[in-house]
């Protein structure tokens, strides 16, 4: 029983005790998700996720200041053709007072302030309360709203501001993730139907890949009292461990069935299995966990969530695929092939004779290795050119989905107030005795932007001060949108001239200039100077561990590298779809001409730890094949040809899951979707059966070179069929 790797001796055990393997699985899925509903989640806050750059400083001067800023609304009047009838405007103007002031969740209502081109009038409407119950609030006035709007058809009267903004886009994204959780898994169902032909091997990983995500989603919860939650965690939860706790499962049923269709007996089929892909499982697991714990070090709170959330679902895949699968197996037994669907068992049946289509695939790459090599590898590098020129941003207001109505009113704001839309945040800290001079400072800053284009004129805007006159804060509106490179301008013109030559003349006066724009583009300097060192570590971490699973410098640096240029053709293709507008319609979206700042980091870190899998699977069998004696040629031919339908079923579901993201209405989940499923299509087809067998075959004996002390004697990684224990598997038909 203690004999064989350990893979071996847990799958042993759990196949000679299903129902105690099943049942400690079940009781360990529900204590997960008990204890992380007991503990409850701790999101980040506004101050943990905004420490980059000056604007993070911005925005820590500003809340030492204590400030109460109660949320504001807007209510915007506007014509619906032709000029506005001013007195059809200020009745209205006077009706939306009177019913907003009426109600409870309002503090205070202003008066209508006429737009600069006298085209629009706007009511600002202080709320009652703070940010937090903002969100609540916004029906109540949405409806007062609508009433005045039915008494005056021929006006548009319309409710915009940051909660109406924010509720109207988490009705939106909770209706696109209902629908990208509701159509996931029955598509990945069906993507294994195809590929086993079987109802009941199709649901197993469907099964225990969504047993695994419930187990992550309450451990996340535990574990965010240690690193803050992100609103994006469960989603990547859901996304990544779906991703791998079905190729996880797919990789060792796939295996087992193999095995059974060439005549071994249950118990040995799964010791087999669990010899040859558990090994790689856990291989792969340690590698995806290594990539995405590079996120760590992007030294930012959204991404230190999103790791601790992939980790967890991937160790817990992992487990999964080594102990309750192995016990379900052998209950089933050959009810695993149940009931089958006749058309598609007939093609996807395991064979004695093995298959016919990737044989004829491969068979010119093995005939001109060279050639294959060098024109894959120059399309690869061709579709990661455009990269060079990729551009990075936050999405803004500007970037979100024009399908809402608030969306629509706000563009209407920000026509008639140009001040209403992007704004840089000047603070200032000093002590109290220089109050006086700060105030004439920023009066000095907001003189000199006067006339300015770079800058509008902000009627609302005035500075303010804190309670004990340390901390001082004003807005200065641009009329350009956020991404645009002239609000880029004119925030670079603050900070290199005007602040320093106004505020910063005041003596012991600390202060940063935020903002929308400030915070996107610090992030993105933030990304681009911590990128290498996240790649760098991750490269160095991927290539110790396979390194010392494979025996051999060569295989470990060939991974890295074919890893390497599937990254890059992803970033390329990204650019090349979302730097410009060709793709808008195709793909339902408007283009921010560039990439969102935090996914070049999270795309690399999924991308290298994902890829990596099917490369420990792939070369796994090619090593099995050399280990049996068969030439390089031969082993590359054999490993890829008994690889290729698991890593083609496995591509397929994690092309399926991310596409069903790309349909999403933002901008950033859509780049996520396609980069991914475009990555894994692209790392799955050409880099494994062309890119990778060409190589292997070209590099031959090389393939395996290592420093003497590397080199070890290692056990055969396919033990004997164990005929004689069979009778011990309880539950084989």
């Amino acid at each position: 029983m203690s004999r064989g790797p350990m893979t071996v001796r847990v799958a042993r055990w759990s196949a000679t005790h299903p129902w105690r393997a099943i049942t400690l699985w079940t009781v360990f899925v529900a204590a997960c998700f008990v204890v992380g509903s007991m503990a409850g989640v701790r999101q980040a806050t506004d101050d943990e996720q905004g420490k980059i750059g000056e604007a993070g400083r911005a925005g820590q001067i500003v809340s030492s200041g204590h400030f109460t800023d109660p949320p504001v609304e807007n209510v915007l009047i506007t014509p619906r053709s032709g000029a506005l009838d001013q007195q059809a405007a200020a009745s209205a103007a006077a009706a939306v007072r009177s019913h907003l002031a009426a109600r409870p969740e309002v503090a205070a209502v202003a008066d209508p302030v006429p737009s600069p081109a006298n085209d629009a009038l706007v009511i600002r409407v202080t709320l009652a309360g703070d940010d937090d119950s903002a969100a609540a609030k916004v029906p109540a006035l949405l409806a007062e709203t609508a009433a005045v709007q039915r008494d005056f058809p021929q006006l548009r009267v319309e409710q915009v501001g940051n909660a109406s903004i924010g509720r109207a886009l988490d009705e939106t994204l909770g209706q696109d993730f209902q629908r990208a959780e509701l159509f996931s898994v029955p598509v990945t169902l069906l993507i294994l139907l195809v590929a086993f032909g079987a109802l009941i091997a199709a649901g197993v990983p469907v099964l225990l890949a969504l047993s695994a995500v419930a187990a992550a989603i309450g451990l996340s919860a535990a574990a965010s009292h240690l690193v803050p939650a992100t609103d994006a965690m469960n989603s990547v939860i859901l996304l990544i461990g779906l991703a791998v706790g079905v190729d996880y499962s797919l990789f060792y049923l796939r295996r087992e069935r193999e095995e059974r269709a060439r005549g071994a007996g249950h118990l040995a089929a799964v010791e087999i299995a669990a010899a040859t892909s558990g090994h790689a499982v856990v291989v792969s697991g340690i590698a995806v966990i290594i990539s995405m714990a590079g996120c760590y070090l992007a030294g930012d709170v959204v991404f230190s969530s999103l790791a601790t959330g992939s980790i967890l679902v991937v160790a817990v895949a992992v487990v999964g695929s080594l102990t309750v699968l192995p016990a379900i197996l052998a209950k089933l037994g050959r009810w695993v092939d149940r009931p089958r669907i006749p058309f598609l068992w007939r093609l996807t049946a395991p064979r004695a004779s093995g298959p016919r289509f990737w044989p004829a695939v491969l068979r010119p790459v093995l005939r001109r290795p060279a050639v294959a090599l060098v024109v894959a590898v120059a399309a690869l590098l061709a579709l990661a050119a455009p990269a060079l020129g990729m551009r990075l941003k936050f999405p803004g207001a500007e970037d979100l989905p024009r399908t809402t109505a608030v969306m629509q009113a706000y563009d209407r704001l920000t026509a008639a107030y140009p001040s209403a839309g992007t704004t840089h945040l000047v603070a200032v800290r000093a002590p109290a005795g220089r109050a006086g001079a700060v105030r004439a400072s920023l009066d000095a800053l907001m003189s000199r932007t006067e006339g300015d284009p770079l800058y509008a004129r902000d009627r609302f805007s005035q500075p303010r001060v804190s309670a004990d006159g340390r901390v001082s804060y004003v807005e200065i509106a641009t009329p350009n949108p956020d991404g645009s490179r002239a609000a880029s301008r004119s925030l670079a013109k603050l900070r290199s001239v005007l602040v320093p030559e106004t505020v910063g003349t005041v003596p012991g006066a600390e202060y940063a200039v935020g903002g929308f724009v400030a915070v996107s583009e610090d992030y993105a300097a933030h990304i681009a100077h911590q990128l290498p060192i996240v790649i760098g570590m991750v490269l160095l971490l991927t290539f110790v561990v396979l390194v010392l699973t494979f025996r051999s410098v060569v295989v470990a640096i060939t991974a890295i590298s074919l890893n390497l240029l599937s990254a890059a053709a992803a970033y390329g293709l990204l650019q090349v779809v979302f730097g410009g507008t060709w793709a808008e319609g195709l793909l339902d979206f408007h283009s921010m001409h560039a990439i969102v700042s935090w996914l070049p980091l999270f795309l690399f870190v999924v991308l290298f730890g994902l890829s990596m899998d099917y490369h420990v699977f792939v070369v796994s069998r090619i090593r099995e094949g050399v280990r049996r004696g068969l030439s390089t040629k031969d082993a590359v031919a054999a490993g890829i040809v008994g690889s290729a339908g698991v890593v083609t079923s496995a591509a397929a579901v994690m092309v399926g899951v991310f596409a069903i993201f790309a349909t999403l209405s933002t901008i950033d989940f859509k780049q996520l979707g396609i980069g991914l499923a475009a990555a894994i299509l692209i790392d799955a087809t050409v880099i494994r059966a062309v890119v990778l067998p060409s190589l292997m075959t070209l590099l031959g004996r090389a393939n395996w070179w290592a420093p003497g002390w590397l080199r070890g004697r290692t056990r055969a990684e396919v033990p004997a069929p164990a005929r004689h224990r069979e009778p011990a598997v309880t539950g084989s038909r």
